[in-house]
């Protein structure tokens, strides 16, 4: 029996890599632009999906193959610091109706803005509580993220 997942599994990733560069080729203008908050949320939103794809493929695969779990451990930490940033962008990203700069010590304190706000901020609280099950500290803060498996 083989270990190998079939061809049919993986169908829908390619569509998303689609999506995102037609979203891209469509969307984003040339030139210097403000990101809103709305594209910001749902750029966390794709980051947090996909932490959570290579999050199983990294618990499945360091099993049986651990020098490929270990480059799957990289990028899944990778990811988080990634979706760690777009959340900080979000609230340093101005307001739609004001233009004004939210604090972001407000939803570190688990006092964020409110909805529909409110939405990226549980997000993240409930996908770090996860990074923090399977990571250390070391692993979020060092530079390099430990492919040390040939």
């Amino acid at each position: 029996m083989s270990r190998t997942a079939g061809p049919t599994s993986q169908d829908f990733v390619p569509f998303a890599t689609a999506a995102l560069d037609f979203h891209r080729a469509l969307n984003i203008p040339g030139g210097p632009l403000v990101t809103t908050r709305a594209e910001l949320d749902a750029l966390h939103a794709h980051l947090v999906a996909l932490h959570g794809l290579l999050d199983a493929h990294t618990g499945r695969t360091g099993q049986l193959v651990p020098a490929e779990g270990d480059h799957l451990r990289a990028a899944r930490t990778r990811i988080w610091q990634a979706a760690d940033h777009v959340h900080a962008a979000y609230h340093a990203a101005p307001r739609p109706d004001s233009g004004e700069v939210p604090d972001r010590e407000a939803c570190q304190a688990q006092l964020p803005e409110g909805a529909p706000e409110l939405t990226i901020c549980q997000r993240h609280q409930r996908t770090a509580h996860l990074v923090r099950r399977r990571t250390t500290p070391a692993d979020l803060h060092t530079p390099f993220t430990g492919l040390v498996r040939r």
